[in-house]
């Protein structure tokens, strides 16, 4: 028998045993071992409440995203209007002579 984390053998764990019955006592190791069993669980519990807690979230998430749209709107350019009190003007014609 051996634990691959701690690489601890039989012998070993029996004299680790035997230290704690002697210096604990045999009453005292039900009840550490009943309160160890206690907070493993409630450790348990509250890391599954937090999961479900995570996934609610993620999925709550997901619902209020909307879905993407492959197509972009096509816009027209906006329409440029000259200002009301100015007068219309020819543009110029390059080869035309200037004036001066």
């Amino acid at each position: 028998m051996t634990l691959l984390f701690l690489d601890i053998g039989g012998g070993e764990l029996v004299l680790i045993l035997l230290v704690i019955v002697m210096f604990f006592g045999a009453d005292k190791i039900p009840e550490m071992a009943r309160g160890l069993g206690k907070g493993m669980r409630q450790f348990k519990d509250a890391s599954g409440s937090i999961q479900r807690e995570i996934e609610k979230s993620i999925e709550e998430g997901e619902r209020n995203v909307p879905p993407k749209t492959t197509e972009t709107p096509k816009s027209e350019p906006p329409k440029v209007q000259p200002p009301a009190n100015s007068v219309a003007q020819k543009p110029e014609d390059p080869q035309a002579p200037k004036s001066e």
